[in-house]
């Protein structure tokens, strides 16, 4: 298989994004974290199958994110594989994995918790930089250690 400079340039602008979205939420930098959206970017939280709530607009998406990452001491992504099918030169769809680790005291002890999230995403190329314009994130497993 034969990859245009264009394509590769793509894959790589499309793996950054999904890693800076890990690494902003490991910094809570939820002001940068939500700039990856488009402006009407929506982000699908799924359960068991079942989705559990819907965000629509980066200022839902900000408050839902820093909302739940209060309680949280230290918060760890560790990006697994991006997979990317291009639809046109400004559409793409992507599935990534992660595994989640969040911390926070209970009674002064710190509770650990580990998850196993697979993010399909849909991307749009939006004034020369791609952006999630939704993300459907699979919390797969669940684990309190």
């Amino acid at each position: 298989m034969t990859m245009s400079t264009q394509e590769i340039s793509d894959r790589l602008e499309l793996k950054q994004l999904v890693d800076q979205f890990s690494n902003y939420a490991d910094t809570k930098e939820n002001d940068k974290q939500v700039k990856l959206f488009a402006p009407d970017g929506q982000v699908n939280i799924i359960n068991n199958g079942e989705v559990t709530f819907s965000l629509k607009g980066r200022d839902a998406i900000e408050q839902a994110f820093s909302q739940s990452m209060d309680d949280y001491q230290s918060v760890f992504h560790m990006s697994g594989q991006h997979t990317v099918d291009f639809l046109d030169a400004t559409h793409a769809t992507g599935v990534a994995y992660n595994y989640v680790v969040l911390v926070k005291l209970v009674d002064g002890k710190p509770q650990t918790t580990q998850e196993g999230v697979r993010y399909e995403d849909r991307y749009e190329k939006i004034a020369g930089h791609w952006l999630i314009t939704e993300r459907n994130s699979h919390f797969n497993w669940h684990l309190d250690l």
